[in-house]
């Protein structure tokens, strides 16, 4: 065998592109890392402070359980209502996004409004809020809202654009006006994905909620932040225990709703003990 032959047949055969990127990228590692005046000190000094800090940390305070149930409760408004609201104004926005279903003059100012909708951290955009309408729970429901545009209008353009153009094309035949082909050939191709887009995004809403707080957008993010002011370390680790409770239950919720609304699951099915799968329901006529 020769050795381009060899050369062929080898499926790990090395690259002179891929050995310089490499080399290129170890490079840039240890400049940028000289940059960031990282060191072997400040890892050691890092460590001994994070031990203390834990220390500090453990047993966690429950006692102001009242202000930590109250966080909780406007975290879990805030991601709610605007998940609600950013699916709904980010379902036309994707839509019209769609270049396979409508016409450039419509596709490019849609996307416009999702990249400038993902161009900055909710944080940023909470921030923004705040200065606009004031501290509280509006000023996140806002920067989350735009964030859920962003993000969803994307994900749900993207899904659209993916899906046969045959279906479209036959329930197009028929006559059938724009909203019909919406219904049975856009639909019915996207519908699941729309549900694991949409529960991600109240997951992701959930996470984001307890941290736009710490610039005064509302949720428990204002109650973490002035018990570090404090050196309330104790308060912050039940804060943090129960952050991480919330999205426990968020993640729960979010399988109870791919199980209702892709599997037909009712409430039976989803408090069962048995744990055995829910079949789909079978189409009328099948």
């Amino acid at each position: 065998m020769s050795a381009d032959a060899a050369g062929r047949d080898d499926p790990f055969r090395a690259s002179r592109w891929a050995r310089v990127a490499w080399i290129a990228l170890a490079v840039y590692v240890v400049y940028a890392s000289s940059r960031m005046e990282i060191s072997w000190e400040r890892v050691v000094t890092g460590l001994e402070n994070a031990s203390r800090f834990f220390a500090r940390m453990f047993p966690p305070n429950f006692e102001r359980w009242e202000l930590l149930l109250k966080g909780l409760l406007e975290s879990l408004e805030i991601a709610v209502l605007s998940s609600a609201f950013g699916i709904l104004l980010a379902l036309p926005v994707g839509l019209a996004a769609a270049r396979n279903l409508m016409p450039a003059w419509a596709t490019w100012p849609a996307r416009f409004v999702i990249v400038a909708c993902r161009s900055f951290h909710p944080v940023i955009v909470a921030i923004l809020f705040v200065k606009a309408v004031g501290f509280g729970a509006l000023a996140g429901i806002l920067a989350l809202t735009v964030a859920s545009i962003g993000f969803i209008g994307k994900l749900f353009t993207e899904a659209i654009e993916e899906i046969s153009d045959k279906q479209v094309e036959a329930v197009r035949a028929t006559g059938a006006p724009f909203a019909s082909v919406l219904a049975f050939g856009v639909l019915p191709q996207v519908f699941s994905r729309f549900i694991g887009f949409s529960t991600y995004q109240l997951d992701s809403n959930l996470r984001n909620s307890t941290m736009v707080g710490i610039v005064g957008a509302g949720g428990i993010g204002g109650t973490l932040f002035a018990a570090f002011q404090r050196f309330d370390y104790d308060f912050v680790c039940a804060i943090l225990i129960a952050i991480i409770s919330l999205i426990m239950v968020g993640e729960v919720m979010a399988t109870g709703v791919r199980k209702v609304f892709l599997e037909g699951a009712t409430l039976a099915d989803l408090f069962s003990r048995s744990g055995r799968a829910v079949r789909v329901r079978p189409l009328e006529g099948d």
